[in-house]
Parts: C-alpha cells; structure tokens; sequence
C-alpha cells in the first residue's frame, strides 16, 4: 500500500457515502483529494437532520452487510468497530398486515416460531428459503463487487457462474411465493424491493438475495444514527489530508477533448483535477453538470425515456412522549398491490396507503430528550414525473399518512404530541437535494438498466471522470454505495499504476 503523498489531483462532487468512501482511500493511498459539497453538512440523502433537540438520518435507517462497511473503513487504515458503535437489531421489524403482525427476527429459531404461529404449516420453508438464497448470494454477490467498465467484462467467469441464479424472467414476488405458496408470508421476503424503489412485481427476482442478507447477517444501528457513518468517513479521510469544502456548489464538469479536467464552482471559481469523480445523483448531473452536447449518450431525451425509482413522502417529528413501538415498523396497505400499482405504474396517490415508522429510541434514545421520540415516517409516493403538483397535495397527504399512522402503527394520538416537524416531498427531494425528477432510489433497477447497461464507475461518455453512488455500478443502497466508491478508488489506482490491496481487486 502505497502511504506517501503523490501530486495527481482528485476532485469529489459530492460527499455522499460514495463519495466519501472514495474519498477516504484515494487519501489514504497518497492522492490529492478535495470533495466538494453543496450542503452545509457531510452525508448527502445519509446526513442527519437536526429538528432542536430531536435528530434523524435524512435518509437510510439501517445498515446491512457490515463487513462491506469494515472492510471499505480497513482500506482507508480505519477501522469501523472503533470509530462506530454498531448495535445488533435482532427484532429486524414488525410487519402490519391488516389487525395481524409478523415480528421478524434475525434468530433463526425465532423467526421459525414466528412463521409458525403466523402462518401454520409454513415454518419449514424458511430452511428453503435459506438453502436457495444462500446459493444466489454466494454466485451473486462477487458480481457486485467488479466494474463492468468494458463490454468484455460481461463474459467474466464469476458473471457466468452467476446465470442461472438471475431469475430471468422472474419477479421477486415469483421467486418468494414459489419458496413460500402463502402471499402474505412471500410479501415479507418481497417488500424489501422499496430499498430500491421499485415494486416487488417487477423487481428481478435476482434481489432475492436483499432478504436473504438481511436474514443471514442482521442489521444494526450506529448509535447516533446512520449519519454518523459519514461523518466517520470525513474524518478518516481528512485524517489523511484530504480536503472536504461544505457549502460549495458545482456548477459545471469542466471538460475538454472529451476529458474531466477540473470543476467550475458556483461564483465562477475554476478548480483543476486530474482525475473527477461524481457523487451526484445521475441524472442530476447530467443534464446539470454538463455543457449541452458534452454527452451524446445519457442527453435529456434518453433520461426521459430510462425507467426511475419511485419517491418518497418524508415526515420527521420530534414528539413529548414515548411510544410502545419497535425500532422499525412497516405497514402495508390493505390492499398492498393496488398500492403499489398506483404508486409505481400509474403515478396517483391513493387513500389506502403503505407506510414506514422508524421509532429509533427504542435503540438509542440520544437521539431526543428524555421522555420524548423522534419518529421517522416514510410513505412510498410517485416521483416527479406524476405530475403531482406537491405544493397542493402536501397537507392533505400529511393528514392521511399520520391518520394510518395513529390507527395502525399503532401510534394513538400521535398529532397532539408533535413539538417538531419537517416534510419533504418529491419536489422537496428534486429542489433541495437535487435529486432527479425526486426519484429517491435514483435509476430503477431492471435488467435492462443493471451492470454494463447502467451508467459505469468509469463514465464512458468522458475520460478521466468516474461515477460513484446508487446511480451506477453496483446500485442503490448503502453497501453496494460503498462498493461503487471502492471500486472506482480501485479504477483510479489502477490507471494511475499505483499498487493497492483490495476486497475488490478484480475491478
């Protein structure tokens, strides 16, 4: 591992979890590296936000495959365990289903009672379920962890190994209810295609392997909050002389020949880069950060035409009084796939809604006064391409969602113990987070927008300019963001010939 300070010079748009996981092992490796962030805060959608005394992360609740998260901390000579306490959540969360709930435990024998007395006679093909996803994960998950920057990289072994654990022409719901044959008991293995903003019916039943992680490994919660993982990363990163510039808006990719050669600040100021990476949503930065023409293949009429991510309706509320309710809480719609064909197919809001309620004092009660909770509530919406004008729907959608939240979280009377409260809604997300069309997951996730055919960690439309984040290679989600931001770490090393010991080497 290469420590001494080397002269190439790396400019970071973006101090995401990507941004920052790049950020803190170019440094580590010796670069020049300076992020720069239009917030006044690290963390992108994974800061905190701040309501007096109550404290939320803005966006991700929950951390799953950790040892991603070690091992990305260890490349930057850190190490994760020591810098982040990291609680074992082993009630994962409670899932609603009309007046009934399913506890789901990451004990195994737990979750096999569970399943037992939910839905009798079931409880057996939980072992199936771990037999077959084990497999899938085993063949998959290495895939994950290569850039696929070049078309010969599709015919790398461990991706042909993978083929048949694809699921081609499955939904996740079809793979679920296949291992399960009861709907309900398959949505519990089936919701988690919302971590990537996409419907259970038509996301590729490869993500199967999302609950199997989640069952396999558990999740955790860093005290303090997800956010607190950003702000490890700044420090790691600028431990190791790296430069994190806040409040600091890029106007412009300054690019020349076809090659990133610095960033045009807001104010006109105009910084030199040898090597740029971008950690802003895609589709944000391309149809922002770009000279009209600069990109012949991601233009506005090819974004219009690319499948997004649904969006997501926000509210954080500081509340006087503590509430009987787990960590995590999903609520699905009584009619949950009708909800969601509304939500992901037509682009209209419903009354009959599916919501999540992250009751994070349960776990760590830091993070509000004594007596109080800050409850996190998330409820699945459109994105901007409904046409939902928010300005006019936001209060009555408001009323609807903590109305389903009183009566089934169950939070009784919740509304008169609210001392503290912030919405954002996909116009919010589109305006102040600059996320694109409020898409919050970012580029959906199909077959046909996945690997090769997604944008990639080395941004084949401009050279010297690479892309981290849940809008390329591997993915939404924080582990696979993490992913993104070693693997182009990795790319940037290997063109500029500098040695590197990595969990990814193969890149």
């Amino acid at each position: 591992m290469i420590k001494g300070k080397r002269t190439e010079r790396v400019a970071i748009v973006g101090a995401g979890p990507g941004g920052l996981t790049c950020a803190m092992i170019l440094a580590r490796r010796g670069f020049q590296v300076t992020v720069y962030e239009a917030q006044p805060v690290v963390g992108g959608r994974n800061a905190a936000l701040h309501l007096g005394p109550y404290s939320f992360d803005i966006g991700p609740t929950f951390l799953m495959l950790r040892g991603v998260l070690e091992e990305v901390f260890h490349e930057a000579g850190a190490s994760a365990n020591h810098m982040l306490e990291l609680r074992d959540l082993e009630l994962m969360y409670r899932l609603r289903y009309g007046d009934d709930h399913l506890d789901v435990s990451s004990d195994r024998e737990r979750m096999r009672a569970e399943i037992a007395r939910c839905f009798p006679g079931r409880a057996d093909r939980y072992e199936v379920f771990f037999r077959r996803e084990q497999s899938r994960f085993r063949a998959l998950f290495p895939c994950l962890q290569k850039s696929y920057h070049t078309a010969r990289s599709l015919f790398s072994p461990d991706l042909l190994k993978a083929l048949p654990h694809l699921a081609l022409g499955r939904s996740l719901f079809d793979v679920m209810q296949g291992v399960f044959g009861e709907e309900r008991l398959a949505l519990a293995f089936t919701f988690q295609s919302k971590y990537l903003g996409m419907s259970p019916w038509e996301c590729p039943g490869m993500f199967a392997i999302i609950p199997y992680i989640e069952h396999a490994f558990g999740i955790q919660h860093p005290v303090g909050g997800l956010s607190r993982i950003s702000e490890a990363m700044a420090e790691v990163a600028r431990g190791h002389g790296a430069t994190i510039r806040l409040g600091t808006v890029v106007e412009e990719i300054l690019v020349r020949n076809g090659r990133a050669e610095g960033l045009r600040l807001a104010g006109g100021e105009e910084v030199e880069a040898d090597e740029v990476v971008i950690n802003a949503d895609f589709g944000y930065a391309a149809t922002r950060l770009f000279r009209p023409g600069v990109l012949r293949k991601y233009t506005p009429a090819r974004l219009a035409r690319m499948r997004l991510s649904c969006s997501t309706f926000m509210i954080y509320l500081g509340v006087d009084r503590i509430y009987d309710l787990p960590h995590h809480t999903v609520v699905f719609a009584r009619d949950y796939r009708r909800n969601v064909e509304a939500v992901f197919g037509k682009g209209v809001l419903t009354a009959d809604l599916s919501f999540y309620v992250r009751n994070a004092v349960a776990t760590d009660p830091g993070l509000a006064p004594p007596g109080h909770a800050a409850v996190y509530i998330l409820a699945p919406v459109p994105n901007r391409r409904s046409g939902i004008d928010w300005r006019l729907h936001a209060s009555e959608l408001r009323e609807r969602v903590l109305e389903a939240v009183e009566a089934r979280a169950p939070m009784p009377d919740l509304r008169r113990h609210i001392v503290a409260e912030r919405l954002i809604t996909p116009a919010d997300w589109e305006s102040e987070f600059r996320v694109f069309e409020g898409a919050t997951f970012n580029l959906a996730h199909n077959l046909g927008q996945m690997i090769y055919w997604r944008p990639r960690n080395r941004f084949e439309e401009v050279a010297h300019c690479y892309l981290v984040g849940g809008g390329t290679h591997p993915g939404s989600g924080l582990p696979t963001i993490y992913e993104s931001g070693r693997i182009s770490a990795n790319l940037i090393c290997r063109a500029r010939r500098v040695p590197f010991v990595s969990g990814n080497l193969e890149v």
